[in-house]
């Protein structure tokens, strides 16, 4: 076992513009969502090679990650010349189990419109439970091209942490690893609302990834918060009788321009 001893810690090759951890020190993770994907992963994973692999999502040693429904497959450059091949897989869930579930969520008005406002509601968790589906893998199918028998290796951990940051940023990324877009619930939600709801632009998630992580950054960009909803949007998600919701928008609408146009 001499070669794999030499292999193990003679350290791996550095690199330029891979995608590195904002996170510099401690836990990962800020994010409820975010908490419970990592929670889930030290409960079920060997603790030193999670330490190792935030070592390296810290270092930069991730050169790419791109996720689809039910996969996500990466590079990581180890001590080896060529990178290493990483893919997780977890179930997509079909189209009958996304109906069922895309109405238990419109049902709940309050989580319908936190959601049109980009957050997740804590109580979404619940609500796929019920269903019979979970919205965070218990089980995750992974594979690495590195000869490290650990499980998982500290490629594989280096990209769940670096995913963990991602769905900090955008939790629609986690429903979309589960098999619904943001286009595709935001659309399947916005249709039960009736007419003037505002579409919702879909970005690739390689374009979202790109923004989001800063290759050799050292500080911590500013706190991101959800972008406010429009005071419109509550008369849509809880319309009054009538007309009255016709006479109330004009002032629903003076409301989001600030006190000096009350």
């Amino acid at each position: 076992m001499a070669w794999f001893e030499e292999f193990e810690h003679r350290g791996p090759i550095r690199v330029e513009g891979g995608l590195r951890a904002r996170s510099k020190r401690g836990s990962i993770g800020s994010t409820w969502w975010s908490r419970r994907f990592i929670d889930i992963l030290e409960r079920v994973c060997d603790k030193g090679r999670l330490t190792r692999g935030r070592a390296y999502a810290r270092q930069g040693q991730v050169l790419s990650i791109d996720l689809a429904a039910g996969e996500v497959r990466a590079a990581v450059q180890g001590s080896r010349r060529e990178p290493y091949d990483v893919v997780i897989r977890i179930e997509a869930f079909g189209e009958s189990r996304w109906a069922g579930l895309e109405e238990a969520i419109a049902a709940q008005a309050v989580h319908r419109a936190r959601l049109l406002a980009g957050e997740m509601p804590e109580e979404i968790e619940e609500l796929f439970a019920a269903a019979g589906a979970d919205l965070f893998p218990r089980d995750l199918d992974m594979d690495c091209s590195c000869p490290d028998w650990g499980f998982p290796c500290k490629h594989l951990s280096a990209v769940l942490y670096l995913l963990a940051e991602a769905f900090d940023d955008d939790p629609f990324l986690v429903l979309a690893w589960r098999g619904r877009t943001r286009e595709q619930l935001l659309g399947s939600l916005a249709a039960g609302e009736g007419p003037g709801v505002p579409e919702v632009e879909d970005v690739p998630f390689a374009e979202r990834l790109a923004d989001f992580y800063a290759p050799g950054a050292t500080a911590h960009p500013p706190e991101r918060r959800p972008a406010a909803a429009s005071p419109a949007l509550l008369l849509r998600v809880f319309p009054p009788p009538g007309d009255l919701g016709r006479v109330l928008a004009p002032a629903y609408e003076r409301m989001g321009e600030g006190p000096a146009a009350l």
